[in-house]
């Protein structure tokens, strides 16, 4: 039997080795880069495990080391996911290890970083370090350098390692023979060569996939309109537990999305599309750090090497569709429009500020508006509008209304016939799953039918996959029948024919029964942009841009926060100081301003209350409230005014008027129930005689003492 001292010949009691390192741990770190060097390359898992024997025979106990062996499978060249050498770390900087035993550097660390992390560690709390070479002291000079030069040497050898491997990489790459995983629809034969797949459910689900994408224009649209017919989407696994497998899923957006981005799909070979940068990679995760690079930056691409599902030119045209939607826009692209949603706002994404030119954006709050704040984020100036959306929808559907001419059953009959195709794509997918259902159920039972009936252990798990398969089945073949049951596409019948062939003449009435979403389609299918600006507070400029490049100029008056910023305010106070001195109520004046035309800001009608408001800001009273306190009014005595100049209570003065006393001549009524009273002197003269001889015959109280407080308020 060999002996430790034949494997390690400083075995020696090596005289760095003092009493306080074998009272501390032993730390011996054993790690591969890749799984497949754990499974194939046995013999350096046997050498660095050999270490242990090594630490036994310079002195350490048996239970004083601790193997770390949790990094096997992971490469080197970054501690942030390797959880055995942070452990290792600690330990170290705890000073609680007194030796670290590495096969070599390079099972340590592939880069300086982390490897003179650990030598300042280890120099600190005197712990020694040991190889497949020797055994060193990070305290001791020579030892360090010797140490540090190791590290060098096997970053070195790792970037010459990379170097190598990515030129050949790149050299296969142009030569066209590198081999990347191809994508579910596509597969790759012994010889190399690559077909579609021959299952033809995979085939014509991928190719719905861009049918419907070409029709609806939105990835989301495609996901509602798979999930609405409840179709599924295959994934061909490359990894984890049912690696190598076909399945069937539900369809997600990112499942859709990586086949609308996937250029395998246009026939390309294409490296470099993703790539990795460093700056984005989040500690202890090696998978994240992927970003797609644009077209410019991909490294390299071929066409026409894989069968193409769509040609080059669509999937050019999709990306730039994707693009739209996302409303990613550069200076050379045109502006986007987005994907008709559901929202109240139907200008969504075509509406452009007349005020900087960017895509206006919806904001939905207590009713739509439309906004823009560039001017605010880019230079930190006042947002450039925020405009109510009803008003302007509804000039611009007007205006619609009235471009529209009558549509030719035509095109009638070409949406019916595109319906009917439709449909029978609808069944074609249905109809393929339900045989795979089926064959899927029949290859169960001749395996369960295949085993022998006495192996109990495999015929019940055969019996279960069976029964699981016949359930399928049956699901299948209910939602199937289902489908079935749905109305199908119909022909006209003679009165919609009549109805559809006057169609501008109807659709103003189908129109509010429509659902938002078919309402923007309608409108993006003569409308192309509308501009926006506000000429003044209360005025908005609409510039239509139809499709044929002409445009049409419509203006709103929308509502607004304050009545001062009508265009017509001041206009309209005049109007109301001169119906004001004609003696005319709120109502009258409300009414009036009404039939000239004028209108608030927040409604087209003017109140009494506005009407109201103004006069009291503009301190224009009434008269029955000028004269409440007034000893004259408009040149005539007020009942107030009256008393005061005969020295009387103004009870005195109603009490005549009604009476007849007081001439009815020197009297006038005004509508709103005040009494004027002419500013005679016969009647001041006559009055003060009657006064008197009231007084004289009576002799009563002298009632040429005021009684303030007994003064009438009416």
């Amino acid at each position: 039997m060999n002996t430790p001292d034949r494997f390690f010949p400083d075995i020696a009691r090596h005289q760095k080795i003092g009493p306080d390192h074998l009272q501390r741990l032993a730390c011996v770190y054993i790690r591969q880069s890749t799984m497949k060097q754990v499974h194939s390359h046995r013999e350096s898992q046997v050498n660095q495990y050999h270490l242990v024997e090594r630490a036994e025979a310079l002195g350490w106990n048996r239970q004083r080391i601790r193997v770390i062996d949790t990094d096997q499978g992971l490469s080197g060249q970054g501690s942030g996911y390797r959880q055995g050498f942070k452990e290792l770390v600690a330990e170290v900087s705890l000073g609680h290890v007194g030796i670290v035993f590495g096969y070599e550097v390079s099972r340590l660390a592939r880069n300086n970083s982390d490897w003179y992390h650990l030598l300042d560690i280890a120099a600190v709390f005197g712990t020694l370090i040991a190889d497949n070479d020797g055994l060193y002291d990070p305290r001791f000079y020579n030892d360090r350098l010797l140490l540090g030069l190791k590290g060098t040497m096997s970053e070195a050898e790792l970037h010459l390692l990379r170097q190598r491997l990515d030129a050949g990489r790149l050299s296969k790459v142009r030569r066209g023979e590198y081999r990347q995983h191809l994508p579910t629809g596509l597969m790759r034969l012994p010889d190399g060569t690559v077909v579609k797949d021959p299952d033809a459910q995979i085939r014509h689900t991928i190719e719905l996939v861009f049918a419907k994408f070409l029709k609806l224009g939105s990835g989301q649209q495609v996901l509602r309109y798979l999930c609405e017919n409840d179709l599924l989407l295959p994934r061909q696994q490359r990894a984890g537990l049912y690696n190598g497998e076909l399945l069937w899923r539900r369809p997600t957006d990112s499942a859709i999305y990586e086949i609308l981005h996937n250029p395998a799909y246009a026939g390309a070979f294409v490296y470099g599309r993703k790539q990795v940068d460093p700056t984005r990679r989040q500690p202890g995760r090696r998978a994240t750090g992927q970003i797609i690079r644009p077209m410019a930056e991909w490294i390299h691409v071929q066409q026409d090497v894989y069968p193409a599902y769509i040609t080059w030119e669509q999937y050019l045209a999709n990306q730039e569709r994707l693009h739209q939607n996302a409303m990613r826009y550069t200076q050379r692209a045109q502006r986007a429009q987005g994907a008709a949603r559901e929202g109240a706002g139907l200008l969504q994404g075509l509406v452009t500020c007349g005020r900087c030119g960017r895509v206006m954006r919806v904001a939905y709050k207590h009713t739509p508006r439309y906004f823009c704040s560039a001017l605010l984020k880019g230079f930190r100036q006042s947002s450039c509008s925020s405009l109510h959306g009803p008003s302007i929808d509804q000039a611009v559907v007007q205006a619609f209304f009235d471009a529209i001419r009558p549509s030719q059953l035509d095109a009638l009959e070409a949406l019916l016939n595109e319906q009917q195709v439709e449909r029978q794509r609808l069944e074609q997918q249905w109809q393929e799953r339900l045989k795979r259902a089926q064959y899927q159920a029949h290859l169960a039972q001749r395996q369960y039918n295949a085993v022998d009936p006495e192996n109990r252990l495999v015929a019940t798990e055969l019996e279960r996959r069976w029964e699981e398969k016949l359930c399928e089945l049956q699901a299948t073949q209910e939602d199937f029948e289902h489908f079935q049951q749905t109305s199908p596409v119909t022909e006209l019948s003679p009165e919609l024919r009549k109805q559809f062939r006057h169609i501008s003449e109807t659709l103003p009435q189908l129109w509010p029964s429509l659902t938002n979403t078919q309402k923007k389609e309608l409108l993006r299918s003569l409308i192309t942009r509308v501009i926006l600006k506000r000429e003044t507070p209360d005025r908005i400029e609409i510039r239509i841009v139809w499709i044929s490049g002409h445009y049409s100029i419509a203006y709103v008056r929308p509502p607004i926060h304050r009545q001062q910023d009508v265009s017509s305010y001041d206009e309209m106070v005049g109007r109301i100081r001169m119906l004001y001195q004609k003696g005319l109520s709120d109502q009258q004046m409300a009414e009036q301003l009404n039939a000239e035309g004028f209108r608030s800001a927040h409604a087209l009608d003017i109140t009494p209350a506005m009407v109201l408001k103004i006069r009291m800001k503009q301190r224009w009273l009434l008269l029955l409230g000028q004269s409440r306190n007034a000893l004259s009014v408009q040149g005539h005595l007020t009942p107030r005014g009256l008393a005061a100049r005969l020295g009387i209570e103004r009870s005195w003065v109603y009490r005549h008027i009604c009476n007849g006393v007081i001439d009815p001549r020197y009297v006038i009524r005004h509508p709103q129930g005040v009494y004027l009273i002419k500013d005679s002197p016969d009647l001041i003269v006559h009055l003060r005689q009657l006064i008197r001889k009231s007084q004289t015959s009576t002799g009563a109280k002298n009632e040429d003492e005021p009684q303030p407080n007994s003064i009438s308020t009416r």
